[in-house]
């Protein structure tokens, strides 16, 4: 018999915000959660890359076939909040699914509109199999479209991930010293280099302090959640936000990352995967997905640059690295310990993929990754795309993290922060250009960007911990 529940926050008025969703029209919700990283993504086999089209991908499904970068959701007609039930088939009879719906109020609201307008480039979603999959519906949430990346933008970001390689592209850290045993020797000793990469540096120090990776997310991390803990946070960090009932939530454990801000059956959806759900990190997921990726989208569609015309009429950067670089030291701010290991492991994995076959990459992060169910998912991560994983090859998506990061944090000093997150999806290199065209009605800072003494002192956390120096940031960058 099918389950079916109703969480309420206690009747409270709704936030000046969600009024607002509810307003929006239908024809003007466009890009509103993408992060921009599809245009980032290039996969680094030539062949594969000249004949392959964009084929349609399903939201929790790992790709099986050679993929470019900008796909796009297709539209799907489903009644819009009915909570139910559905069966996998083969599960004899076992719901496969939950629905839930939290919301604000229950009583004399508005009826939300069944559109709402979102701001982006353009991804697509195509329809896809029933996994095992948990909805949480957070109700009064509209309807999303998301519009199409242009090929003239992907050439560009294909372009600058090729430009950048935070491994290979550093000054050697001994220089000075080298040149002068070069001189010294009238020319005939040979410099021996040394150079320091922050992304392996950044693992070498937890491997310092911990031992080993799986201890390191033992210790940091905390326990896993169950479905009922997770959906606990979610509610309360959404109401901290001032954001319940704006966006579905849906747990599952069929999804390579660790979670996903995008547009499900047209309405704004955070999905979770529950392997990954621990209880010291999972709030830092949350300013990742719904206190960046979502309330930059939200405060993009106030600006005069909202639209793919309008940005590029307004000569905008691409908006990663910033984007996702931005979310990403959100995901570890407040932590204890706020070591980038995920994000230098995702783009060393991509570098070394682009060199290696897959089995090669798998043993060569069994340097810092001892567990092979771990190693495998960063493997798929890495070379999804492609078919033939004997090649070399890679899907760069994974490096916009770590190189977002260190951007951000070389120009942390520079950076008006709440102002970065009011003008929407932009790079930090435009806030300035565009500040005088802002507008600054009805936008959204997350709370924890609310005391600036104390971010910043967290962004200076970071630095430390991680051992990055001003002087290293302005050598790579």
């Amino acid at each position: 018999m099918s389950k079916k529940s109703i969480l309420n926050s206690a009747d409270k008025a709704l936030s000046p915000s969600q009024v607002y969703l509810e307003k929006i029209s239908s024809s003007v919700l466009k890009d509103l959660f993408s992060t921009g990283s599809n245009s980032y993504n290039v996969l680094l086999q030539a062949e594969e890359e000249e004949d392959t089209k964009s084929p349609k991908q399903s939201l929790h499904k790992r790709p099986k076939t050679s993929v470019k970068c900008g796909t796009t959701f297709g539209k799907r007609n489903r009644p819009a909040m009915a909570p139910k039930k559905v069966r996998a088939p083969g599960s004899g009879g076992k719901p496969a699914q939950t629905n839930r719906i939290f919301s604000s109020s229950n009583s004399n609201l508005p009826k939300p509109a069944r559109n709402i307008a979102v701001v982006g480039s353009h991804m697509g979603l195509s329809p896809r199999a029933v996994p095992q999959l948990r909805k949480m519906y957070i109700a009064s949430s509209s309807r999303t479209k998301l519009p199409s990346v242009h090929k003239a933008a992907i050439a560009r970001e294909v372009e600058n991930a090729k430009k950048l390689c935070i491994l290979t592209a550093i000054k050697p850290s001994n220089i000075e010293k080298e040149k002068a045993k070069f001189f010294k020797s009238d020319f005939n000793y040979n410099p021996q280099f040394e150079y320091s990469n922050p992304a392996v540096h950044i693992m070498e120090l937890a491997l310092q302090r911990y031992g080993s990776y799986e201890k390191f997310e033992q210790v940091t991390a905390g326990n896993l959640l169950t479905k009922s803990r997770i959906w606990h946070n979610v509610k309360k960090y959404m109401e901290k936000e001032g954001c319940l009932g704006e966006i579905v939530v849906q747990v599952t454990d069929d999804l390579l990352s660790r979670a996903s801000m995008t547009v499900v059956n047209s309405r704004p959806t955070l999905t979770i995967n529950i392997s990954t759900a621990r209880e010291h990190w999972l709030e830092g997921m949350l300013r990742h997905e719904i206190g960046t990726h979502y309330f930059r989208g939200i405060n993009n569609y106030h600006q005069p640059w909202s639209s793919s015309v309008t940005r590029k009429k307004h000569n905008l950067k691409p908006l990663n690295p910033t984007e996702e670089g931005l979310a990403s030291i959100h995901s570890v701010l407040f932590r204890k310990d706020p070591t980038l290991w995920r994000a230098a492991l995702l783009y060393y994995t991509v570098y070394q993929a682009s060199r290696m076959s897959f089995s090669q990459l798998f043993h060569n992060l069994g340097r810092f990754v001892q567990d092979p169910n771990t190693r495998w998912d960063y493997c798929v991560r890495a070379k999804r795309g492609q078919t033939n994983t004997a090649q070399p090859g890679c899907f760069s998506k994974d490096q916009v993290y770590l190189d977002g990061i260190l951007k951000i944090l070389r120009y942390r000093d520079k950076i008006n922060f709440p102002l970065l997150m009011a003008l929407g999806k932009v790079s930090f290199e435009d806030v300035d250009r565009l500040k005088g065209l802002a507008q600054m009605e009805n936008v959204r800072i997350p709370h924890f960007m609310q005391d600036q003494a104390r971010y910043a002192e967290q962004l200076t956390k970071i630095m430390a911990v991680n051992q990055l120096t001003d002087e290293e940031l302005k050598t790579i960058i």
